[in-house]
């Protein structure tokens, strides 16, 4: 039988949980290499061999016909990846249209602004850094422009969901099951909307 196309290096209440959220939302062929964090599988040998860093997630691409090995790591780069090779799944603008500049803005800032801004928050430094020093603004602020951004929503795009709700919506999922955050109205509209999306009640289904 042939291999699904995408092999994801996942453990269960990581930031991989994002990228199977990703794949089920893509409605993608994929299996799972299991990882177990306290285990720490993710720091062997065959795992570094595919992710130096012997972090999670990173995915395999097989390619369409199976022949390739290409790697891909960070969750932001795989999800732009994902909806790129897969246009078909819909989950970004195409290249040359207007909304291509939201939704590359959004998937950006759930990375370089959103989760540095919530490490900040919930690992606060000995001494404050000088503010030019740092690209991001504060978690409080990053919620606001958030807010800001769903109204009227649902998503990030207006109507539309993208791959860029996974990575905002994933962490702001995050922050408020560790109460680390409270939900704006417009925000707390979204992630009930998330919440109800049949492929993250898939995805939370295989950890489950």
């Amino acid at each position: 039988m042939t291999a699904p196309r995408f092999l994801l290096h996942h453990a269960p209440r990581s930031r991989s949980a994002r990228i199977l959220w990703l794949l089920e939302e893509a409605g993608a062929p994929y299996a799972l290499a299991r990882h177990d964090l306290d285990q720490a599988t993710h720091k062997r040998p065959e795992f570094l061999a595919v992710n130096p860093f012997g972090k999670l997630p990173a995915l395999v691409d097989r390619g369409p016909d199976g022949t390739w090995d290409a790697v891909v790591t960070e969750s932001v780069a795989i999800c732009a990846y994902v909806a790129d090779v897969l246009p078909e799944a819909g989950l970004a603008p195409p290249p040359g249209t207007p909304e291509r500049a939201a939704y590359a803005t959004w998937l950006g800032f759930g990375a370089a602004a959103l989760e540095p801004a919530f490490a900040d928050l919930a690992f606060p430094r000995a001494q404050e850094p000088p503010a030019r020093a740092i690209g991001w603004p504060s978690f409080a602020t990053a919620l606001e422009r958030i807010e800001a951004a769903l109204t009227p929503g649902p998503y990030l795009l207006g109507e539309r969901f993208s791959a860029a709700d996974i990575m905002v919506g994933g962490m702001l999922q995050w922050a408020v099951q560790w109460g680390k955050a409270t939900a704006a109205p417009a925000t707390a509209r979204t992630l009930a909307a998330l919440d109800a999306r049949p492929a993250l009640a898939r995805a939370r289904a295989v950890d489950a």
